[in-house]
């Protein structure tokens, strides 16, 4: 429709058939004339043949509007021209042009009354055009007059409300850039407040509006100042990370957390902190170990502060060591707490996952948070055995830093204890058994335990040397668990945990086996309290006081009597020290005054008297305690366990052999007892003497540790000397019977001691060195009782006097010829000399209880030597009749019915000796002969005598030589 408005305006109205002629393609084309169309519609043609025609002309007719016909039938002409052929062609041309003419005719005719139509409505069209144009003319007339009078002023208003709202957008602008710049003064205050979340939420919310605003010329400023203020913020962040090390805060350190978190650093957190850790061990054993040098050094010399801390150590003072110690793993406690709790923050917060969502960048950043929790929680578990190992680095180069085998023992229990419950808090803190810790203490325990037995068995041999064997008072129910060493026996203790001098306090009892099933160290000193505090609050109620009364008044003066014990001058102060127990009173080792021993005499009878307590001297109770000390030493320290154990055993071998050597060993009468000492006992004392005994001591007085070169020469103790204020050589005390009865009865309740510890010790000894226990135990701890016989024999051997026997015997005529109803004068005398030595041994008693089986021991070396001496004076017989025969057995019926009165031993020792002796006189040469060969326990002498009085004159000369020659070949073992 435009096309034909276009060509309308340009060319004006015209008639179809002009339209028609303009409209044609082709320039050239002819439009036939009415008479030619009439003349065409006139002649009759086959629209058949017509449509033929049409069909016949070529496509390429119809191929575009430019196609040159002309020359296109010019190229088809042959080179040789026919003018008949052209003329034919020509007139089917004009046959072909013809038909077409007519088919374009015939459609013009019959579209006709359609374009006429058109051509109206495009007449219409065109009126209704101009109308518009006028509106429109009309309508710009009209709106140029409203522009001058309305328009002008409402577009000026318009553009002066843009202008305002552009000028109230740049207020607001100027305003946030002017927050902005005070921001910094906000962030100082947050800071200060430790509000570092809230700090860096509002400085990251400063730098997102700083970028919005970034086309101000002044932000640009703004932002690298923002920049450096998160700087900052970042370190004070990692300072108040550091601080989390010594004391942790959960709030503090949730707010640190969340701080990191909104910096997106969670692992450069969590990597910061490990280090920060590993500070604060250094800085933290650094400062306490430089605090106590500095304290003891007394100058302000700073040559120390520029020490490394393991020289630093070497400065550490015996005195403060111990302190100094346990400061020390107080410390190192806080931060291994600190380190616990942490790792439990991060638990806690591991439960609390968020919910799942399906915002892909929600999720983005949850998988982000996984990532960083498995991180830090991988970090967290590996900084485990790493903080542990710094500490037992820092504590074993503190305790290989001194020297501790000078230290007293009580110091030296203590850093047990303390490296004890240390390596409690490391199998806890990480499960590690603290090798290092392990092997520097057992380095350290070795050294000290080698010079402490040292010690303790020279100073063990000097008490020896001044104990007096007076008995020392005890309650009839003593028992060594009642002994402050022995506590830990009765106790439930954790089996790391030593039984220090301290008593346990309400906190530590929480740690006891039963209690450690719920709680451990890190639960119960979770907000309060440290495993490493020490309690002596109640100390002076730990032990019971063992001591009996003694018969004094009050225990005021039993003190002052025990006081003026302790005045001997020539005793050193720290043996003193060592060995007189504030907590129990006992009295000190140091022999006292002959005159002060008399004054308690008849106390201690009242005391012993009828009553059954433990026969012991102050010796043996330091014994003791000795013991109780190794074995708390042994509960610590398992891996020395054998070389104290065998330290043990030492201690009982030297108590063994210097009550032999005091009271036992006489070779005047050692060798005539008859079985004295068992070869088991003799073995042991032989093996005592070799291996602990230093016989080539260069004085009284040397010392075990410089008694010659040789490491083997340092472990023997040189043979003690008995006390010159011990006199066994007085016949009123039967030859220091009580002193005796003490040393020997204390060494049985010593063994008895040892028995109950058996399985105490056979649970803390290794496997492989249990045979040494037992051997112990069977060859030397139970031939403690059979020092009795050889230690009474020497006095039952001077009790009687059987010399004065013999030569009574010896005076009496045996060759009588009449039997007589009168015994003879030496069984008077004899049996005056039992009644003596009852009453002196009553006499005794009444001073020092006399165990029954002491009192056996006694009368069965007496009788026996009595009748040995009643066989020795008959062997001693020239001339015998069988009269002389009777009146032995008469002496020897009167002997034994009155000893039966004075005694109650039954039946009478060697009694069968005497009898069969005095009967064999009766027995025939062929009897003789059996008789020699199976009673060896009679000399030679003895058997000789029989022969020749006997039967000398009932035989002849040659058969008497060859009963003697009988008796000559038997081999009898020394006696």
């Amino acid at each position: 429709m435009q096309k034909i408005k276009s060509l309308m305006a340009r060319q004006g109205l015209k008639s179809p058939q002009e339209s028609i002629a303009d409209l044609s393609p082709v320039e050239d084309f002819r439009i036939p004339s009415k008479e030619e169309m009439r003349e065409m519609r006139e002649q009759p043609i086959d629209p058949q043949a017509e449509q033929e025609i049409i069909n016949s002309i070529q496509e390429v007719y119809y191929s575009n509007d430019s196609f040159d016909m002309v020359q296109h039938e010019l190229e088809k002409l042959p080179p040789e021209l026919n003018l008949q052929e052209l003329e034919e062609y020509r007139d089917q041309l004009k046959r072909q042009q013809a038909a077409v003419s007519k088919k374009v005719a015939d459609l013009i005719l019959e579209k006709q009354p359609s374009y006429v139509k058109e051509l109206e409505r495009v007449t219409s069209l065109q009126t209704n055009l101009q109308l518009a144009a006028v509106i429109c003319t009309n309508a710009r007339r009209q709106l140029s007059i409203s522009k001058e009078d309305f328009t002008e002023a409402s577009l000026g208003l318009l553009a002066n409300q843009r202008r305002r709202h552009l000028l109230t957008g740049l207020l607001k602008s100027l305003r946030t850039i002017k927050t902005l710049q005070r921001t910094d003064v906000r962030l100082s205050e947050m800071l200060e407040e430790e509000d570092y979340p809230g700090a860096i939420q509002l400085c990251l919310e400063c730098q997102k509006a700083a970028s919005t605003f970034k086309h101000y010329s002044c932000i640009s400023e703004l932002n690298s100042k923002l920049q450096d203020t998160l700087e900052q913020i970042e370190e004070q962040l990692d300072v108040a990370l550091s601080k989390t090390c010594k004391h942790f805060d959960v709030s503090h350190y949730t707010r640190v957390q969340l701080a990191y978190t909104l910096l997106e650093k969670t692992q450069t957190a969590m990597d910061q902190l490990h280090m920060h850790f590993t500070q604060a061990i250094h800085n933290t054993v650094f400062q306490v170990v430089l605090g106590y040098v500095e304290l003891c050094a007394g100058n302000a010399d700073t040559k120390f502060q520029k020490m490394q801390y393991k020289d630093l150590c070497t400065h550490i003072t015996q005195d403060s060591y111990v302190p100094c110690l346990s400061d020390l793993c107080k410390a190192l406690w806080e931060v291994m707490l600190s380190y616990h709790r942490t790792m439990q923050w991060h638990e806690e917060q591991d439960k609390e996952e968020p919910p799942p969502t399906t915002d892909e960048a929600v999720a983005a950043d949850t998988e982000e948070a996984v990532v960083d929790h498995s991180y830090v929680k991988k970090k967290l578990e590996h900084g485990l055995t790493r903080i542990w190992q710094e500490v037992q680095l820092k504590v074993k180069a503190y305790l290989l830093g001194t020297d501790m085998s000078n230290f007293k023992y009580d110091d030296f229990i203590v850093v047990l204890d303390v490296i004890s419950r240390l390596m409690q808090v490391g199998e806890e803190f990480c499960g590690s058994k603290s090798e290092l810790l392990q092997e520097s203490i057992k380095r350290q325990s070795v050294n000290y335990f080698k010079n402490y037995h040292r010690t303790r068995l020279e100073e063990l041999r000097m008490f020896l040397e001044n104990e007096t064997w007076e008995l020392c008072p005890v309650k009839s129910n003593f028992n060594i668990a009642q002994l402050h060493e022995f506590k830990f026996m009765g106790q439930s203790r954790s089996p790391s945990v030593s039984p220090s001098r301290q008593v346990l306090s309400s906190q530590d009892q929480v740690l006891s086996s039963k209690d450690q099933e719920v709680l451990s160290l890190f639960q119960h000193f979770s907000q309060e309290g440290n495993p490493f505090e020490r309690h002596i609050d109640n100390k002076d109620e730990e032990t019971e006081d063992v001591l009996a009364s003694n018969g004094y008044e009050s225990d005021e003066l039993e003190k002052c009597v025990y006081q003026d014990y302790d005045s001997d001058s020539d005793v050193p102060d720290e043996l003193k020290q060592d060995y007189v127990d504030e907590q129990t009173g006992d009295v000190p080792l140091k022999s006292a005054s002959r005159e002060t021993l008399r004054s308690r005499k008849k106390s201690d009878y009242s005391l012993n008297k009828g009553s059954n307590a433990p026969i012991l001297t102050n010796t043996t109770l330091n014994v003791i305690r000795l013991v109780g000390k190794y074995i708390q030493m042994m509960n610590i320290l398992k891996p020395i366990a054998f070389d104290v154990i065998h330290c043990v055993s030492q201690l009982f071998d030297y108590y063994l052999y210097a009550v032999y050597t005091f009271f036992g060993r006489n070779d005047m009468y050692e060798s005539s007892g008859p079985g004295l000492i068992s070869s088991r006992l003799r073995t042991t004392l032989n093996r005592i003497q070799e291996s602990l005994i230093q016989m080539d001591s260069l004085g009284e007085g040397s010392s075990i540790v410089h008694g010659g070169p040789g490491e083997d020469r340092k472990e023997k103790v040189p043979s003690p000397h008995l006390s010159q204020l011990v006199v066994l050589t007085a016949s009123e005390t039967l030859y220091g019977l009580a002193q005796r009865v003490v040393a020997t009865e204390s060494l049985v309740f010593l063994a008895e001691q040892f028995e109950f510890l058996q399985s105490h010790l056979d649970t803390m000894m290794p496997a492989a060195k249990k045979p040494f226990l037992q051997q112990f135990y069977s060859q030397t701890v139970s031939t403690a009782s059979e020092l009795r016989k050889p230690i009474y024999w020497v006095v039952a051997a001077k009790a009687l006097d059987y010399e004065q026997m013999l030569l009574l015997m010896a005076g009496v005529k045996w060759d009588i010829r009449e039997i007589m109803s009168q015994h003879n004068v030496y069984v008077d005398v004899l049996l005056k000399e039992f009644e003596e030595f009852n009453k002196r041994l009553g006499d005794v008693s009444r001073h020092v209880r006399v165990p029954l089986p002491v009192s056996n021991v006694l009368w069965e070396h007496c009788i026996r030597l009595a009748n040995r001496t009643l066989v020795e004076g008959y062997g001693n017989v020239k001339k015998c009749s069988n009269e002389g025969r009777a009146l032995m057995q008469l002496d020897f019926q009167q002997f034994l019915m009155k000893l039966e009165k004075l005694t109650d031993m039954r039946p009478i020792p060697d009694k069968d000796f005497v009898e069969t002796y005095i009967k064999a006189y009766y027995l025939t040469e062929n009897d003789m002969e059996q008789f020699i060969k199976n009673h060896r326990e009679y000399s030679m002498k003895q058997l000789a005598n029989l022969v020749n009085v006997c039967l000398g004159s009932h035989i002849n000369k040659k058969a008497r030589q060859k009963l003697l020659a009988a008796i000559d070949d038997i081999d009898r073992p020394k006696r």
